[in-house]
């Protein structure tokens, strides 16, 4: 008899493990749902708890369909993502497409048809996301996007301020430079944001004839690897004294430049990069690496504003159909000699963090102020 219960009981741990491991091969990362209270800071500055489960919004389902979550970036931004939905006392599910466009189409469709409350997108190319935006819509699915160029009617589309970082960076690098020198760019076609980064940069280079681009470079597929490698090899072919700066389009590329740079002892180079997180922070901050400045929007706001805004459409608000988030220029002489994280940045960088768009005076019964 203990045999028998014994064998049953093996069975069942193995089905349980067999289901673990579906979910995991899918890229599909489902949020415990935890009980329906979100947290909020209290005017007083101290931690205050928000019943929310008698709310109207509260309990309500949200994907959240990836093009990749390659480096503590999209980390950050998925906290901020998590953070806001508990607020609102919702159950968050996602789904990551592994830098594979037509996965990511197929993810957006499964969505739809498990009838999810709201969808947010981060990333993704419009040609293969715009059908299953539209069935969505047409489902009465609140949709918002982050980072790719849908033009859906009743769809918000949020996006960084790519120009305005491109041209923050870019003119930090011709200060340092007084003007002139050989730089390397480190960019990738494909992307929407990197797209309109490179406008900047070709009107940048038109404007400065005295800064040319002597090697350009960049893959998505492993970044910070590849950008690593890359950068080795340019090193090889142009000396110490032919290199002025790098100019990295996405901190991946500048995480795998700067350390290139650094293991060969090339210290007259300087990188300046685009986006920011912890481990960047780590980065810039150490008086050793070429990384100087990178001109960034706090990930974390980028995932709350993204979640605020789908439940405004919850709500019934009118929503506007495309948000921009500002950004700000992070450089190592504005920050302490102390280790600091971003959550310490606004101490140091005006305008860092702490984003205020997208909140109605209705959401302060979820705690979100």
């Amino acid at each position: 008899m203990k045999k028998i219960t014994f064998l049953r009981k093996s069975r069942m741990t193995v089905l349980v493990l067999l289901l673990v491991l579906v979910v995991s091969a899918c890229g599909i990362k489902k949020e415990p749902a935890s009980a329906p209270v979100s947290e909020a800071v209290s005017t007083s500055g101290q931690s205050a708890e928000v019943d929310v489960s008698n709310k109207e919004l509260a309990g309500k389902r949200v994907a959240l369909i990836m093009e990749f979550n390659t480096g503590t970036f999209s980390q950050q931004y998925v906290q901020g993502v998590t953070e806001e939905v508990k607020k609102f006392g919702g159950e968050l599910t996602t789904f990551v497409a592994e830098n594979d466009k037509a996965k990511m189409s197929s993810l957006l469709e499964s969505a739809v048809n498990q009838n999810f409350d709201i969808i947010l997108t981060d990333h993704g190319a419009a040609e293969f996301l715009e059908p299953g935006i539209k069935k969505a819509v047409e489902k009465g699915i609140a949709v918002v996007v982050f980072d790719a160029q849908v033009e859906v009617p009743g769809v918000t589309v949020l996006s960084q301020d790519d120009q305005s970082m491109a041209a923050l960076s870019l003119e930090q690098l011709k200060k340092d430079s007084g003007g002139e020198g050989n730089i390397v760019k480190v960019w990738v076609a494909g992307f929407a944001p990197m797209e309109r980064r490179d406008v900047e940069y070709k009107k940048f280079l038109e404007e400065n004839p005295e800064i040319k681009e002597i090697a350009s470079f960049g893959t998505a597929s492993n970044p910070a690897l590849d950008s690593q490698t890359q950068m080795e090899a340019v090193l090889k072919r142009y000396p110490k004294g032919e290199i002025t700066a790098v100019w990295a389009a996405w901190d991946e590329f500048a995480k795998g430049a700067a350390r290139a740079i650094q293991l060969a002892g090339r210290d007259e180079i300087k990188v300046y990069g685009i986006d920011l997180s912890d481990e960047d922070l780590q980065i810039i901050q150490d008086p050793d690496s070429p990384w100087v400045a990178s001109a960034a929007v706090d990930p974390k706001d980028i995932g709350r504003v993204q979640v605020r805004y789908a439940y405004q459409k919850l709500h019934g608000d009118e929503t506007e159909d495309k948000v921009v988030l500002q950004a700000v220029l992070v450089t190592r002489d504005a920050l302490p000699k102390k280790q600091v994280s971003t959550d310490d940045l606004s101490q140091y960088v005006e305008g860092w963090g702490g984003s205020k768009q997208g909140i109605q005076e209705w959401m302060k019964e979820y705690g979100v102020e």
